[in-house]
């Protein structure tokens, strides 16, 4: 059976462009959810609207999979709980009451977590590289959350930022048994919304939603900015574009060089939360932030420790996927 390589400068391009577009297209999510939140939205509702909105536009993948249900039904119950349903809901409500960053810097713990995981759960060796990067990711968070002064930041709001990542961390895993060849990224996208929808529905309960903040306007920094149009980027380039880029980059990429383009959403949303949102980090934020992403880095690229177990191919495409 032949091999399909990715090997040329073109297709390695074209999928370096596709990662740096689904980073910035979820980086640009939570910058554009907080005004609707302080227009009067619940962070739940939010993330229905979110979810719910990606499901319908994903809907036609998911017939044309719809033999996933029943082939891997663990894996898209699993995807939709965790990647979809838990890590945005936790996110969405951390950026109520932390700044868009912090929150996603905390997030990105999630990469240190899954090595703690592999060594502590499956006692499975990491490398040295790999451990180095936990620290340098704990050690980076510390000065995010200024540790030294008795956690500036609202303790809840980082409480949610973790638990975003602890479900990131369940994904990653999930992903790395679950997946296996036949299995389009793409279908378990579209199925992971619709359960995810399905599970939103019942604990954010929309038809309580105030739904007249839609028909309004919510304020960007002092500008009045459409609530229908900023919902219309989270849904379609925020959730839709950024996971279908995402995938279409991981074919094109090793998972380990997608994972670390990944990592600029970080960035991404703290430029822009400060461009868009006027949050200002102070110096000691900046460089924890700047230490964290390194930690990333070395966490997702560093090679497994000799004797580690190879993640599934197919599985590790769908882990390295962000979900915010």
């Amino acid at each position: 059976m032949p091999v399909h390589t990715t090997d040329s400068s073109h297709g390695k391009s074209l999928g370096l462009l596709l990662a740096l577009g689904s980073a910035l297209a979820f980086g640009g999510s939570g910058v554009a959810a907080k005004p609707l939140i302080e227009a009067g939205l619940a962070p739940l509702h939010v993330v229905w609207l979110r979810v719910a909105g990606a499901a319908l536009v994903m809907l036609p993948l998911a017939v044309r999979h719809r033999d996933l249900p029943r082939r891997r039904p663990a894996l898209l119950a699993g995807f939709g709980l965790l990647a979809v349903a838990g890590v945005q809901a936790c996110y969405f409500a951390a950026i109520s009451r932390i700044p868009v960053g912090v929150a996603l810097l905390v997030e990105y713990l999630a990469p240190a977590l899954v090595l703690g995981w592999v060594r502590f759960v499956q006692r499975r060796p990491v490398s040295r590289a790999a451990a180095l990067g936990v620290v340098l990711a704990a050690g980076g968070l510390a000065c995010v959350v200024e540790v030294w002064s008795g956690l500036r930041f609202d303790a809840l709001g980082l409480a949610l930022a973790l638990a975003a990542a602890c479900c990131q961390v369940g994904y990653f895993v999930l992903a790395d048994h679950g997946g296996g060849e036949g299995v389009d990224p793409l279908g378990v996208i579209a199925y992971g919304l619709l359960v995810g929808a399905g599970l939103l529905t019942v604990v954010a309960r929309p038809w309580e939603m105030d739904w007249s903040v839609l028909g309004g306007s919510a304020r960007m920094h002092g500008v009045a900015v459409p609530a229908v149009a900023l919902l219309g980027w989270i849904v379609l380039v925020a959730t839709v574009v950024a996971y279908v880029t995402g995938v279409l980059s991981v074919r094109r990429l090793s998972p380990q060089v997608a994972g670390v383009v990944a990592c600029l959403e970080a960035v991404v949303a703290t430029v822009l939360a400060w461009v868009l949102l006027g949050e200002r980090l102070g110096a000691p934020q900046v460089l924890g932030g700047v230490v964290v992403l390194a930690g990333a880095f070395i966490a997702q690229s560093a090679t497994p420790a000799k004797g580690s177990a190879e993640p599934r191919a197919r599985g590790e495409a769908v882990a390295r996927e962000p979900a915010v």
